[in-house]
């Protein structure tokens, strides 16, 4: 199977899958102003798709709205069955995403306690077994993991991974214990490039932690010698971040780009998320001008999109 992954020119800039944050309002924001070469969904759970009732379901289905201007689009999932991540996998398929990505690295707690996210590096048996599962569905499949789980485990667990000749991995390049406390370690993911080589496998080898900006990532990439970058907590408040821009944008440029998300919320989410999802973009967007300090106190105040949107619109006005 020809994976579109092959033929998107190097280095691959990707956006980070991220929890609350690049849900389907970001997303739309983020494609509509500097596209990233690939999207991820948030993490969205296999089992909830599968056994939920139909009120949870719609929820979870929300996770998975994406349009046309954001392809290629890979959904996200994590599970422990394999039989929850076939049928989840070809749910995706059916919406018509471009390909499945497997979290193999969430580290909060409640998700490794079930097996799920970083678990699985103490499980290869089970990783393999759901990555076949999710290729059944017949979408290229990706893996987002870490270097260990309590100590750095790459040269045991890399292998396993590329023995199912995945389309590509993305290295965090920290262990599960590390969560996000320690700086990322690239010397790692230049040892998954290496390591993949000597295997002969053509999975691309992707890198992830501490990206400033697209010149950081390109700098990384460069000195790890890997296919490209995913880039996470950066893309707060920027949804600049993927055109590589020689000037921040300005007051005006940022509040009518919140406001613009504020509206995509509200069309895309407004009726499943709670608005207080919204307020944790604030500080990202209204930052870097004298007065904005009060403007986001004033945001974060308000309980309702059509409040804020009024505060924002007046700020622009009485410019």
């Amino acid at each position: 199977m020809k994976s579109f992954w092959s033929q998107l020119p190097k280095p691959l800039f990707v956006q980070a899958p991220m929890e609350d944050v690049t849900d389907a309002a970001f997303r739309a924001l983020i494609a509509r102003t500097a596209k990233p070469a690939v999207m991820f969904t948030e993490f969205t759970s296999s089992d909830g798709l599968v056994l939920a009732p139909e009120e949870g379901k719609s929820r979870l289905l929300k996770k998975l709205i994406f349009s046309d201007i954001e392809r290629p689009i890979v959904a996200q999932l994590f599970t422990a069955s394999p039989e929850r991540m076939e049928a989840a996998a070809r749910m995706a398929a059916g919406l018509g995403f471009d390909g499945i990505d497997i979290n193999m690295g969430c580290p909060v707690k409640e998700v490794v306690d079930t097996g799920c996210g970083a678990a699985l590096i103490k499980n290869p048996a089970l990783a393999r077994e759901l990555i076949r599962a999710a290729k059944k569905a017949g979408l290229p499949v990706s893996v987002k993991t870490r270097i260990g789980y309590n100590t750095d485990e790459l040269d045991e667990w890399l292998p396993e991974l590329l023995a199912e000749d995945l389309a590509a991995v993305t290295i965090h390049a920290r262990t599960r214990k590390e969560m996000s406390e320690v700086p990322a370690r690239w010397d790692t993911v230049a040892r998954a490039v290496v390591l993949r080589d000597s295997l002969g496998s053509k999975t691309l080898i992707l890198g992830n932690g501490d990206i400033k900006d697209i010149a950081d990532a390109r700098a990384k990439v460069i000195a790890a010698k890997c296919d490209g970058a995913m880039l996470g907590r950066a893309i707060y408040g920027n949804p600049w971040l993927f055109a590589e821009r020689a000037e921040a944008p300005a007051r005006e440029e940022k509040i009518k780009a919140l406001l613009e998300h504020l509206t995509l919320f509200e069309e895309l989410l407004g009726t499943t998320t709670n608005y207080a999802t919204m307020k944790k973009h604030f500080k990202a967007y209204i930052s870097g001008w004298e007065g904005a300090k009060e403007l986001r106190i004033r945001l974060m105040e308000t309980t309702s999109i059509g409040g804020a949107q009024a505060i924002l619109t007046d700020g622009i006005l009485s410019e």
